[in-house]
Order: C-alpha cells, then structure tokens, then sequence
C-alpha cells in the first residue's frame, strides 16, 4: 500500500474545511494580482508593494521553512531568480507559516541564510498576503506581468519547465 505524506495532506484537508462555500480559489490567469498586505517583516529587501513592482515580472513563491515540498522546489526559485533577475523578474517569497515554530522572526531568518536566500522574502505570519491572494497550498507560485496579472498559476511541486517558460514569456512581452 503507498505512503503518504500526512502533514501535507492534513493542511489541505484543514484548509479546505475552513473555506466558506463561497470562497474563491486561488488566482487564475487574468486575475489582477493583490496586495502584498500585513507583512510583519521583510528579509532581504525594504517593503514592496505590487504597485511599486508594476513594470516588473513577479514570481511570487508561497512557502514555509519546514515544509518538505517547498523545500523541493526552492531551488527551482532560486534559479530562476539567478538566471532572470537582470532581465527584470523580480522574485518574492511570502512566508506564511503553519508551524508555531515558522512564526518565530529568528527562525525564519535563519532558515533564509541557511537555504542561501537571497530574493526578498514576506513574513506573512497573519495570513493576510495568504488570504488576499486566495492562497491555500504550499509551495504555490504565481507569475505575474509587468501589468500586474496573473498570467501562470503553480501548487505544488514539479512544473518547473511551465513555470519558467511563463517567466520567459511575461519577460518576452511588451513593456
């Protein structure tokens, strides 16, 4: 019989169960992206908002530190930051924490220096960036255009090839 992975499966099934009936999912292509609203801190970079980023190519990762997937995935983050940030993509993590030990400032700013990150990273310990974008999985990333819309929408792990071309494509379009 397969194993599953518990605690991941328990965070969706949790989420799911808190949703409203009426509750929209997360952000689709086309939807206009929200704000980055209650951070509590920023790591690697002054406040950003997504108005002040418009122009830019976003991909913005929602992670948390001890989660298993997005640690498979980070370093697919962190090279597309590597390979594109000159080209005007701008990478932001939101660290929206499920553990009481992810909330904790020193924790996370330890984990930021000990995976080597280097991209501006949200402390989202209210959820208040989580719930703005309709987020509920991790890791989850969004590419955004340089006129603020969601253009490619990822959960989980994988689909690193369709991540990257959808950076490549927004990077690609007009200003």
């Amino acid at each position: 019989m397969p194993r599953f992975p518990l605690r991941p499966l328990l965070a969706l099934l949790f989420a799911l169960a808190a949703l409203p009936a009426s509750a929209q999912t997360s952000l689709t292509a086309g939807d206009r992206t929200p704000a980055f609203t209650g951070v509590t801190r920023w790591i690697n970079s002054p406040p950003l908002t997504t108005d002040g980023l418009r122009g830019k190519v976003l991909l913005v990762d929602f992670w948390t530190f001890e989660c298993i997937n997005c640690l498979h995935a980070l370093p697919q983050v962190k090279a597309l930051d590597a390979k594109y940030r000159a080209q005007g993509l701008v990478v932001v993590g939101v660290h929206t924490p499920e553990l009481a030990a992810e909330r904790d400032t020193g924790n996370l700013l330890a984990a930021v220096k000990r995976l080597g990150i280097t991209f501006p990273v949200a402390q989202d310990n209210a959820y208040a960036t989580w719930n703005a974008w309709h987020n509920q999985y991790w890791p989850a990333q969004y590419v955004i255009d340089r006129q603020g819309r969601v253009v490619y929408t990822h959960i989980g792990e994988g689909g690193y090839d369709a991540i990257e071309r959808a950076v490549r494509t927004a990077l690609a379009s007009a200003h």
